[in-house]
Parts: C-alpha cells; sequence; structure tokens
C-alpha cells in the first residue's frame, strides 16, 4: 500500500519522485525496462531550452521558464553539470526579422531574461563557424546543457535516498478502483533478476494516488484505467553525433527560424562534448521504430550546413534516433475526475527535459486540491555527491585520484577516459546492462564504438554481478550480447 504509485521512469517520473520525497509519503516508482531513462529520456538532446518558441499562454511555456531556473538550482544540488551556453535562432532574409521580433516579445512576456537580437558583426566575432550569409539572431544567453541520462540517474538516486522504492522491470497491466475505498489497484507484470528472459510472476500495487508518465505508452496506461480521450502519436527525431574533436564547431545552440510544427533541425551542443545535428521530425505508427535512415541523414547535413557550412558527413560516429510522445499541441497535466486518484501526465516532449521539475510542482499542487495533504520532512537529503568523471577533470587532478583508488589509472574506455573505478561505480549505483553504464560513464560512446572497451567492461560486470557472460545484455531482456549455441 502506497500513498503515490509514479508510473514511469523517465526525466518527468524521475522530478516528480524527487519533488514527492520532501514530504511524509510512502513512494513507489514503477519502470517496465530493466533500467531508467531507457524510453523518451535517451533519446534527448540535453537541451535545457530558456522558453523562447512556446506560445506565452501554454503550459510548455510557463513551466520550461520556471524549469530552467529550478534545472540550475537542483543539478547544483545534486552534483550534475549544468553549462549554461545560451542559444542563437539565426535568420538569413529580412523579411524574417519580424518573426525573430515576434518570438523576442513573446519569450519576454513569459519572462524569458536577457533576450536580445543580434547582428551580423556580433554572430561573426562569436560563432565564426556560422554561415557568413546569416543576418541576425535572437539570442537567448539562459539556455543551457545537460546530460539527460545523469540527470534522471541524479534525480532517482536522491529521490530513493529519500524513501522512494522504485522498481525496474515493472510493466503495468491494469489500474482498477477498489470498491469501498478511495484506491487503485494497479496490476504489474515483473521481469524478475535482470539475468531473466522471461516475464516472472503478476504482483499488485494498491495506492492513493496513481501517476501516470508513462511516456510513448501514456495513453495505454491511460486506457487500462478506462480513460479513452488521450492519444499520443509518436514523432521520430533523427540525430546525428559527431566526433570530440569538433567539439568547438560551435559556441552556442543554433537554431533556425521555428516552423508552425517544429523548431527546426539545429546543431547541438551537448554537455559531454560531442556535438550532435538534428533532429528531424516524422510522424510514425510504431512506438517502437528508431530506424534511422540515409534519407534523415541528407535532410540534416542539408539543413544543418545552411548554419555551418564546414559540417562533413566523416565528422559523423554515431547515429540514432528518438521518438517523442505527442498528444497535441500543449503538455496534458490533470487529475482524473472519471477515475479519482489518477493523475496524468503526457504529451511531455520538447521542453519537457526543462519542464520536468515545474511540471512536478503542478503534481504536487494537483495531489493536494485532490486530497492529499503531506507534511515535509525535516530530514529531506537535498544534496547528492557529485560523481567522478574523469573526463571532466583536468590531468592535475589524477594523482590525486590514484592515491585513493588505482584503479582510476587503470583506463577501460579510451575514448572517452572512462576508468574501471567509475565503471564500477557505476554498477554500484545500479547499472545492470551496458547501456546503463554507457549512460552513467560514457564508456562505449566513442568513435570506436566499445570496440575497445566491452568486453573490459564486461569482465566487471561479471565480477561485480556475478553474471555468466550469456547474461550480459544491452538494455535487457532480449539483447544479450554472447547467446549459447543450442547444437
Amino acid at each position: 500500500m502506497y500513498d503515490v504509485l509514479i508510473i514511469g521512469g523517465g526525466v518527468t517520473g524521475a522530478a516528480i519522485a524527487r519533488e514527492l520525497s520532501r514530504y511524509r509519503l510512502k513512494i513507489a516508482l514503477l519502470e517496465k525496462e530493466t533500467e531508467l531513462a531507457f524510453g523518451v529520456s535517451k533519446s534527448n538532446s540535453g537541451i535545457i531550452h530558456p522558453g523562447t518558441q512556446n506560445p506565452p499562454d501554454s503550459l510548455k511555456g510557463k513551466f520550461c521558464v520556471l524549469g530552467n531556473l529550478l534545472t540550475r538550482e537542483i543539478a547544483k544540488e545534486l552534483g550534475v553539470d549544468f553549462k549554461e551556453v545560451g542559444e542563437l535562432i539565426v535568420i538569413f532574409n529580412e523579411a524574417d526579422r519580424p518573426r525573430l521580433q515576434q518570438i523576442k516579445a513573446e519569450g519576454e512576456r513569459l519572462g524569458v531574461p536577457r533576450l536580445r537580437i543580434v547582428e551580423r558583426a556580433w554572430l561573426r566575432e562569436h560563432e565564426p563557424n556560422l554561415n557568413p550569409d546569416a543576418l541576425a539572431a535572437l539570442y537567448a544567453p539562459t539556455a543551457g546543457i545537460i546530460s539527460p541520462y545523469r540527470w534522471v540517474y541524479a534525480l532517482a538516486e536522491n529521490a530513493a535516498r529519500n524513501g522512494v522504492k522504485i522498481f525496474l522491470g515493472h510493466k503495468v497491466t491494469g489500474i482498477t478502483p477498489e470498491p469501498g475505498n478511495r484506491r487503485l489497484n494497479v496490476s504489474v507484470s515483473r521481469t524478475e533478476e535482470p539475468r531473466r528472459s522471461v516475464s516472472g510472476s503478476e504482483v499488485t500495487f494498491r495506492a492513493r494516488f496513481v501517476i501516470n508518465c508513462a511516456g510513448l505508452y501514456a495513453d495505454e496506461v491511460a486506457r487500462l484505467a478506462g480513460i479513452d480521450d488521450l492519444t499520443i502519436k509518436p514523432r521520430k527525431g533523427e540525430e546525428f553525433l559527431l566526433d570530440k574533436k569538433r567539439e568547438h564547431l560551435v559556441n552556442h545552440i543554433i537554431f533556425p527560424l521555428p516552423t508552425p510544427t517544429t523548431k527546426g533541425i539545429l546543431v547541438i551542443k551537448t554537455s559531454d562534448g560531442n556535438p550532435m545535428i538534428g533532429p528531424t521530425a516524422e510522424e510514425v505508427a510504431d512506438k517502437e521504430d528508431r530506424s534511422t535512415s540515409d534519407a534523415g541523414l541528407q535532410k540534416v547535413l542539408a539543413a544543418t550546413r545552411q548554419l555551418v557550412p564546414s559540417l562533413s558527413e566523416n565528422d559523423i560516429i554515431a547515429y540514432f534516433a528518438g521518438l517523442r510522445p505527442v498528444a497535441g499541441k500543449d503538455f496534458i497535466i490533470r487529475h482524473e475526475a472519471k477515475v479519482p486518484g489518477l493523475i496524468t501526465v503526457a504529451g511531455i516532449q520538447s521542453p519537457g527535459l526543462t519542464a520536468g521539475p515545474a511540471i512536478a510542482l503542478l503534481v504536487v499542487e494537483l495531489l493536494k486540491k485532490h486530497g492529499l495533504w503531506p507534511h515535509r520532512k525535516l530530514s529531506f537529503q537535498h544534496y547528492r555527491p557529485k560523481t567522478t568523471h574523469l573526463f571532466s577533470l583536468p590531468v592535475t587532478h589524477l594523482p590525486f585520484l590514484l592515491e585513493q583508488d588505482p584503479t582510476y589509472g587503470e583506463i577501460v574506455c579510451r575514448c572517452e577516459m572512462v576508468s574501471a573505478r567509475e565503471v564500477r561505480d557505476a554498477i554500484k549505483r545500479g547499472a545492470r546492462t551496458l547501456d546503463g553504464i554507457k549512460f552513467r560513464t560514457r564508456a562505449q560512446a566513442g568513435r570506436c564504438h566499445g570496440g575497445f572497451c566491452t568486453t573490459r567492461i564486461m569482465k566487471i560486470m561479471i565480477e561485480e554481478l556475478k553474471l555468466k557472460p550469456t547474461e550480459i545484455t544491452k538494455r535487457g531482456p532480449g539483447s544479450n550480447v554472447i547467446v549459447e549455441s543450442r547444437e
């Protein structure tokens, strides 16, 4: 029996879990994947938007501006690197200037600070690789970048430290009101230990309130409770990661002028140093369609070369695609009168990463409005020790780390400068798959795609998790790296 049950372990679910853990409540988070951040959040660009490019009367706009402020504060508390790099929305024709001024005015109505339009001379000085034909740009200095994976893990780890129970491999299969009580019964199909690839037993959770943050599957979870007016339409975005040697290709996040349906194809600085280009925006039917295409590549290259002509296809080291859970023009955040106790948080596409902490505050208010009156903890733990990453430290710091533990000098991933100690720490914090280790440490994320480090990581996983080589997976059941021959 729980006070609050959260369905979905992406950035929204993790942010809500962390916010609710401030209160004296019994809280659980259910995630159907083997690890957190394996759904929509794992394909996020990592941009903390300033609040521009959203209608002033929208939840997206209001929560983006507030979320930008909250993310900075919480990132400091949780030891997650947030970098304010600023963004530029670039125009090439004088006829587009009124639209740029409109975006500026809408941003100022929302409270986005320090917006200004910069001209060609400023752009040449501050963005030397930008197309020299660029006429002007809207400069939003409060835009930032963060690692979306490490952000989710930090939020969830801090929530767990404050008492939230996290259940991985738990897929919700039913939600029914309990007769005679204002409680909901949530049926779950449970996958047992990560080494098992078959479904385990069924289990039922009881809760006063259930929060549906199931991302692409929020509509399917809603239908389990009898809510049938929600439809999630996946919108695929193909993105392409560049080599770290192009880290200084741009100094800001570079946007074209947005269209009514998309913010456009961007040149993106990332918190890990590898620039990204993309995404496309294509409506698809399959919620598991994360395929990339040559057509997508050519579209992204053509669009981004208009912004930065020196971009080369040879700089690309990885192709990937993510799916945005589109449920209309705005976020859907509501208490379901038809099913008292059920709160829907759906359609959390861009700027969802930025808005997460602000969405969490609204969810707390909805809970209070509908009968939950929690008391704040006196012992809430705000802080989380910063995780050590060699790739973010100066070389002069290495001798001090080696004195603490010589395995900091045992480099497992040469492309991204990741040590054996960092891999072991990631496992201690919950990594159970190769992707889980990659998202936490960046090992396997370099140009060689794990050609050097995968076997070394597997060896550590065997030692730490007591797994057989055939039990190690890339991302959970069905993705085993080594398969036993049946002959």
